[in-house]
């Protein structure tokens, strides 16, 4: 990858003639079947500029309560898109068709115009979890029945990708935008792309030069990126894999309280017991022995396998629990 870098045959896209983001863009079109791409520095920002150019300041977007848009975007929805949000819930990320079609705002000029649906795949704070595709797909033709757009928050859809045996673009099905991220389970060190069709795409960059996205010979990122999705696409398997293991032998840990079960992917969530430490302090304690985790909550741990965790610094770090725990 940093050779790839060092190598990568680069202009200004800010003008539009990089040619290594031009090749990303199109082979992120191939991937995900959206007639158009930018290249973005952040998931965020990825984020951002999907809400702002499929609504308007004063209109509503559904989502669910755990989404990222709503917790790690430092509130990006109000302050650059001017919407509110409002929530459909269920269980680990994941919502209904009906509880859609409940959520939407009667054309009635006391209320917000519901304008678009956001759909995370996979939740991050779902635990990862991966939406199944039938309900994915029944959520976004209702809000298609319902004269809305639907995003897909894909931050993490290669890994729903590759854990369920569907390609990018069955699983997007007919949502009208997507985000992608190559700085995650790839591995790169930065960058996402917004997906739509021709006229969001168009005006997409147009807020990712006002919100301070554009940028000049991005190809050395842009090349990183598709050297990600050349080379660390398929082996997001092993991270699935290491990511079981994990959670299954941190399930043997007295005190701790661990779903293998819900280790679909690369994030494993545990929640210590009432006998041990805040999750904070354990996490501080874990830093100190070379284990690097993050605390969720005043119990809850979450712990990311990625390319540089192999399968023996998975026995290492279990072995880290128990001595930390034990203490």
């Amino acid at each position: 990858m940093r050779r790839a870098i060092a190598e990568a045959d680069v202009g200004d896209d800010m003008f539009g003639d990089d040619p290594t983001v031009a090749r990303l863009e199109a082979r992120v079109c191939e991937i995900t079947g959206m007639e158009a791409a930018v290249f973005v520095p952040s998931g965020t920002m990825a984020n951002q500029i999907a809400i702002r150019s499929q609504t308007e300041p004063g209109d509503e977007v559904i989502c669910h309560p755990d989404s990222h848009i709503v917790h790690y975007e430092t509130g990006g929805p109000a302050a650059l898109s001017g919407v509110t949000t409002r929530f459909a819930d269920g269980p680990r990320g994941t919502f209904t068709a009906d509880t859609v079609r409940a959520l939407v705002r009667p054309d009635d000029q006391h209320f917000a115009v519901t304008r678009l649906v956001s759909l995370e795949n996979t939740h991050n704070r779902g635990r990862g979890r991966v939406w199944p595709i039938e309900q994915l797909h029944a959520v976004i033709e209702t809000a298609h029945d319902l004269g809305l757009r639907a995003h897909i928050d894909g931050a993490r859809l290669w890994n729903a990708s590759v854990a369920s045996g569907r390609s990018v673009r069955e699983i997007i099905g007919h949502a009208d935008s997507v985000s992608v991220c190559f700085s995650k389970g790839l591995g790169a060190p930065a960058g996402s792309a917004f997906a739509s069709d021709e006229a969001t795409v168009k005006r997409a960059r147009r807020f990712r030069k006002m919100f301070g996205g554009a940028m000049r010979q991005a190809g050395v990122l842009a090349a990183a990126a598709l050297h990600a999705l050349d080379h660390h696409v398929d082996r997001l398997a092993d991270d699935h894999a290491n990511a079981r293991l994990l959670a299954e032998r941190l399930a043997e840990i007295p005190g701790v309280l661990s779903s293998p079960d819900q280790a679909e992917t690369n994030l494993v969530y545990f929640d210590l017991s009432d006998a041990l430490g805040p999750a904070q302090a354990v996490c501080e304690a874990l830093a100190a022995e070379g284990v690097l985790v993050l605390a969720e909550g005043p119990r809850t741990i979450r712990a990311v396998t990625n390319l540089d965790v192999s399968r023996a610094d998975i026995d290492r770090a279990v072995a880290t629990f128990a001595s930390v725990l034990g203490r």
